[in-house]
């Protein structure tokens, strides 16, 4: 069936739009022109009649949109799917009708590219997150897509002035957080700096203007000075005999922004707003110009960068100097060749058109290829959409330290990386294990930063287990999404054993022990409860999560066993032992210890909480929410615990109670001295001490000890 074909003829905008596309797509063969001929019309006729808010013709935007991808090289498929990247979502047109027309590849491209408009979620949050998950994922099949998903963002970003200002701040800030990151990590250099300079046009216009005011006056004030350095590094290139262009370029205005605002500086006090490009033919000649070049201006200190033995994670490569030129201005140098020149402009945009025919994989491909694999891995051990993109949006931010491993190999990691997070990158059973670390070594604690350069070995060990107080210091999203599935399947294993034991005790004075929970009254239950996608697995986690009082579950399959012995359960007491579990804690309020009389209360979400009988909160509780508990093969933990004492205020006082602490085998973690005297006592004070004991006779050893010293009138356990 052939394409349909418009309605209409083109409107004057709209075929100056179209004739921009044909022109710039040049290097197209001819019947890759007539591919894209076809889909324009296709395209033409599924937005017939429709308009932009500013009240252009709709097809006027997916047309800009793929004059954008050919500035980029893009190839033939991926010029259609930007042509057409809104057929799907707003006009009649199905999948299987595109894929027909233009072949599977296209109308999956597309189908990426479309928003999830038919799916209820609850709030914006989550339908943006999903959005973008569906357009990562279409990402990591063809990374095409997200490249036709960043020119669409650019034209969009370009022609926001119709919108709302509130639209038009919530769209700018996605933009400055996600796709301007993702062209940065994709290599669109050009595109990541006009992102970055409308997002913050949008974010904040005055700020924008006043700056642009600025920067408008300083270039009049400094074209000397460009000219000047222009002129002299000709000179020394030619007289090194080396063959070079020579760029001058201003630095976008939201990385002056951002430098204003991280040193505090006035605009006046930004001196390095110029910088020069230096591109020459070969690796060797990259470092034959840096040389000559740092012998015409002196190198600052400490300012250089190899981006081309190490390069960045996007596959930019250049050599970074910063010289002091005229007038004591610092100068930002990059040295590259072309094929690095091109690859840090058009990033990997390009290399369908340059790479085809040849058998080499480009370095930028490789890297780009890794990133998305180790998206895919965070996509699998991700809970939702929500958590995901945090994940991303952590790996999107391009700041990197360069770290070695013990055999000389070379790490790419976020700054601010720890040894955690290395140990994480080299494997994942690697960081679930470690127990320390050597940085060029010396043994560092594991919250230490990485800086380039750094040499780490990990020390590991079986028996070790991830800590979750890791994630407030990992910064990589591979350690800290391996951390946080970790932690939560523990925590759900801990639930998940103790909803069984709570359910196994209120069954026992129910069933006989022959009858307790056997896979058939399991299945009865699960059947009973009309409910698919519960497992029993399920049940004992709510038990024990305290979503579910087992008392309750208990009766339901003591009824269905038959053997219901009346209305009353009585829960045979919950053993405690000395090991306190992910979901079995100590009161806080009232600090038991062994010997104690306790009883346990459940819960939501926390768990079971052990309490003295005698405390408040407890008393205060729904009694159905309680369990007996007793103490069982105590062993050598011990156990926090408050004491309150009274007494006269004297010299030496507190190193006396302190003495008659630690008399008696007990470690003090805390003491609390208020400044004022009792009410009503005068020359009284009140010391509120946290200790460490063993037991109750312990407790009441301390006590006896603390009566007697002659100033104490008052001593209780809080």
């Amino acid at each position: 069936m052939p394409a349909p074909q418009p309605t209409a003829p083109y409107d004057a905008l709209t075929a100056e739009a179209r004739e921009l596309l044909f022109r710039t797509a040049s290097y197209l063969s001819p019947s890759e022109q007539a591919e894209l001929e076809k889909a324009v019309a296709y395209a033409f006729h599924a937005h017939d009649g429709q308009t932009r808010k500013s009240g252009e013709p709709y097809i006027t935007h997916p047309l800009a949109v793929a004059t954008q991808l050919a500035l980029w090289h893009m190839d033939i498929q991926g010029l259609c799917a930007g042509v057409m990247h809104d057929v799907l979502e707003d006009t009649g047109v199905s999948k299987i009708e595109m894929a027909a027309e233009f072949g599977e590849t296209i109308s999956e491209m597309v189908d990426g590219l479309s928003k999830l408009e038919k799916l209820k979620f609850e709030d914006h949050a989550e339908h943006q997150a999903e959005s973008f998950r569906k357009l990562i994922l279409a990402m990591t099949k063809d990374v095409r897509v997200i490249i036709v998903k960043l020119a669409d963002r650019l034209h969009n970003m370009r022609t926001l002035g119709s919108m709302r200002p509130d639209k038009r701040r919530r769209i700018a800030k996605e933009t400055l957080e996600i796709y301007a990151q993702i062209a940065n990590r994709i290599g669109l250099n050009n595109a990541y700096q006009e992102l970055q300079d409308l997002s913050f046009q949008n974010l904040h216009p005055n700020r924008y203007e006043t700056l642009k005011k600025a920067m408008d006056n300083s270039r009049k004030n400094r074209r000397d000075v460009v000219g000047k350095v222009l002129r002299a590094f000709s000179q020394r290139l030619v007289g090194a005999n080396i063959e070079a262009k020579i760029k001058g370029r201003e630095k976008n205005l939201y990385s002056i922004h951002q430098k204003m605002l991280a040193k505090k500086l006035r605009f006046a006090e930004v001196m390095d707003i110029y910088g020069f490009r230096v591109i020459v033919n070969s690796i060797p000649a990259c470092y034959a110009a840096l040389g000559a070049l740092h012998n015409l201006y002196q190198p600052k200190p400490g300012r250089f960068k190899d981006y081309i033995a190490i390069p960045k994670s996007n596959g930019y490569q250049s050599l970074h100097t910063t010289l002091v030129g005229p007038y004591g201005l610092p100068i930002e140098v990059q040295i590259r060749t072309r094929e690095m020149d091109a690859v840090a402009e058009g990033g990997i945009a390009g290399h369908w058109i340059y790479k085809s025919g040849e058998n080499t994989v480009d370095q930028a491909v490789l890297h780009t290829n890794q990133w998305l694999k180790n998206i895919l891995d965070l996509q699998a051990s991700s809970a939702n959409a929500i958590e995901f993109l945090e994940h991303v949006k952590v790996d999107l931010f391009p700041n990197e330290v360069y770290i070695l491993t013990p055999k000389g190999k070379i790490l790419t990691l976020p700054k601010g990386s720890t040894p955690i997070d290395f140990a994480y990158a080299v494997h994942t059973d690697i960081g679930h294990k470690t127990v320390a670390a050597r940085i060029n070594n010396t043994m560092m604690p594991l919250r230490t930063k990485l800086k380039t350069g750094d040499s780490v070995e990990i020390i590991t060990s079986e028996h070790a287990k991830p800590n979750p107080a890791w994630l407030n210091f990992t910064v990589s999203s591979r350690a800290r999404s391996a951390i946080r599935q970790y932690v939560k399947n523990l925590n759900r294993h801990d639930a998940i054993v103790l909803g069984e034991n709570l359910l196994q005790k209120a069954l026992s004075s129910l069933l006989p022990k022959d009858v307790l929970l056997s896979d058939d009254l399991k299945e009865k239950y699960l059947a009973d409860l009309n409910d698919k996608q519960t497992s029993f697995e399920e049940v004992l986690y709510n038990v024990g999560m305290g979503h579910t009082l087992p008392v309750y579950v208990a009766m339901h399959i003591a009824e269905l066993a038959g053997q219901h012995f009346g209305s009353e359960v009585k829960l045979s007491p919950i053993k405690v032992n000395d090991q306190e579990t992910g979901r079995i804690h100590f009161a806080e309020c009232c600090h038991p210890v062994p010997g104690d009389s306790v009883r346990a209360l459940l819960v939501k979400d926390k768990g079971m909480i052990i309490h003295r009988d005698t405390c408040p909160t407890l008393l205060k509780s729904d009694p159905e929410q309680q369990l007996d508990a007793n103490w069982e093969g105590i062993g050598s933990h011990t156990y926090r615990t408050g004491l309150s004492i009274q007494s006269e205020d004297s010299h030496g006082l507190l190193a006396l109670m302190a003495q008659a602490i630690s008399n008696s085998g007990a470690d003090i973690e805390s003491v609390e001295t208020p400044n004022k005297a009792l009410a009503g006592t005068e020359g009284f004070v009140e010391f509120k001490f946290i200790i460490k004991v063993k037991d109750l006779a312990q407790i009441n050893q301390i006590i006896h000890n603390l009566h007697a010293i002659p100033q104490v009138r008052k001593v209780v356990r809080s």
